[in-house]
């Protein structure tokens, strides 16, 4: 039996997953051992997934799977397998046009260095998806997994409370809407 091999190639089993990712239908062959974070960044390009500090605490790593929120450093790609993922880049529209949630972060200054942003932008997109009007202390509580070392958590916030509105329909363009086009009635 030979020591001496210099190949650098080594036989490891892999499974095959099928998943849908931003909307489109994906397989790939993993090592069940490969994280999602890795597999979204290094086989499908995907760089608003963020890989920060790989134990979970930071959550820049942050996707929805299934619409749930997830830590992709925490998360097996071959646990996603048959799983519907979205990343940062599937909420722009095909034309380019920002997610209501991503304009509110640039609006709101929320951007900061810009490392932890994909993971809040995805955080905040399942909090507004489960409390379309939360008040500061449910921000606090949907974003508590996420960290900005940037400190902007009142800017971040403030995208938040910006992006519900958005969302909500209350505002459009910067301005509030007067509750004559809120309702769809002209008076």
């Amino acid at each position: 039996m030979s020591t001496d091999d210099t190949s650098g190639s080594l036989d490891r089993p892999t499974e095959e997953i099928t998943l849908t990712v931003n909307g489109e239908s994906v397989a790939a062959e993993v090592e069940p051992r490969h994280k999602l974070s890795d597999f979204l960044r290094d086989a499908r390009g995907l760089r608003g997934v963020r890989v920060g500090c790989e134990h979970g605490v930071c959550g820049a790593c942050t996707v929805l799977l299934d619409g749930r929120s997830v830590k992709s450093c925490l998360t097996y790609a071959v646990q996603a397998d048959g799983a519907e993922i979205e990343t940062v880049e599937g909420l722009a529209d095909d034309d380019g046009s920002l997610h209501p949630i991503q304009e509110s972060f640039h609006e709101e200054h929320a951007l900061q260095c810009g490392f932890c942003t994909s993971g809040f932008v995805m955080a905040t997109k399942e909090l507004l998806g489960e409390n379309s009007d939360p008040d500061d202390d449910e921000i606090e509580a949907g974003l508590a997994d996420n960290v900005c070392r940037c400190t902007g958590y009142q800017n971040i916030y403030d995208a938040v409370n910006r992006a519900a509105e958005k969302m909500d329909g209350r505002e459009r363009d910067g301005e509030q809407l007067d509750e004559t086009e809120t309702d769809g009635e002209d008076r």
